[in-house]
């Protein structure tokens, strides 16, 4: 077992292991450490632990330092300088009329870097524009071409639901999603009612589709054949959360339509629960790529 430390670089960013190093860590402790890009300010998440050595991905570095008052006060100097760099590359850009969208800008805190965050749709020639930005600041410049779910995840917003986007509040990685996921939710295949801010399907489909498995593993679905109170009869429509099945239940030469709960009927032939909305698969393939 190896003693570390969660470190979190950015607000909703990936948590890294570090040692403390015999430091006695709370949650929410400002602290400096070396990374691969250079010492960085970093914010402890979760405080000293042991893990297996699998957990690991080595090496294992060290926490330099608590970080002091000195340092904070450093990383507000940084802010107002990335404000000042945003202008200006925004300006470069402009002068190099390229077709790129600069979503954001970060120094390292020993100002050995500054990275460049930018969308664009497809490659760009930007070695012009580095020769430019380093010119000016006169340090390691880097720029970074990112997916637009990264891109809405910096820049943050509110989903079709009213509340903030899952990746800006609380979301560290991006989980794949799928069309299928969409289809076992039983949701409408519109591209417009299933894809997120970003253009690309929302990520809360994957956040519910554990629960809908563990449903659908006990729930028919549309077709199956049951035994009810009534008698017998076929699924026509299948409510999963609720757990209410309308089901047409023969009733000598006529069929009436009832509501059940799944607990109150017996199957006796079982069928998939699936979607059967005609939609372009094509289009909808496109929403899964980043």
């Amino acid at each position: 077992m190896i003693e570390v430390a969660g470190i979190r670089f950015k607000k909703v960013g990936k948590i890294y292991y570090f040692s403390p190093d015999g430091l006695k860590l709370k949650s929410g402790d400002h602290v400096i450490v070396e990374t691969s890009r250079g010492i960085e300010y970093g914010t402890v998440v979760i405080p000293s632990k042991n893990v297996t050595d699998d957990e690991i991905v080595p090496p294992l570095k060290k926490i330099l330092r608590i970080a002091t008052p000195e340092d904070d006060k450093q990383i507000e100097i940084n802010k107002e300088k990335e404000k000042e760099a945003m202008k200006l590359c925004q300006e470069k850009i402009q002068k190099h009329n390229l077709e790129m969208k600069l979503i954001d800008v970060e120094y390292t805190f020993d100002h050995n870097k500054v990275l460049f965050y930018f969308s664009a749709d497809g490659r760009i020639d930007f070695r012009e524009l580095v020769r430019d930005l380093a010119g000016v600041f006169k340090t390691r410049i880097e720029l970074r071409q990112i997916g637009v779910r990264d891109e809405a995840k910096m820049m943050g917003g509110l989903g079709i639901c009213g509340r903030q986007l899952c990746c800006s509040l609380f979301l560290s990685d991006f989980d794949p999603v799928s069309i299928k996921m969409a289809k076992e939710q039983n949701l409408s295949l519109n591209p417009t009612k299933i894809s997120g801010t970003c253009g690309r399907l929302m990520c809360c489909l994957k956040n519910e589709q554990a629960a809908y498995e563990d449903i659908i593993k006990t729930i028919p679905g549309v077709g199956s054949v049951v035994e009810t109170a009534d008698g017998k009869g076929s699924v026509t429509a299948v409510s999963v959360l609720k757990g209410i099945l309308t089901v047409a239940v023969e009733n000598g030469n006529e069929k009436r339509l009832k509501d059940y709960k799944v607990e109150d009927v017996k199957i006796i032939k079982k069928a998939t629960v699936k979607n059967d909305e005609k939609v372009d698969m094509a289009e909808l393939k496109k929403l899964e790529k980043d």
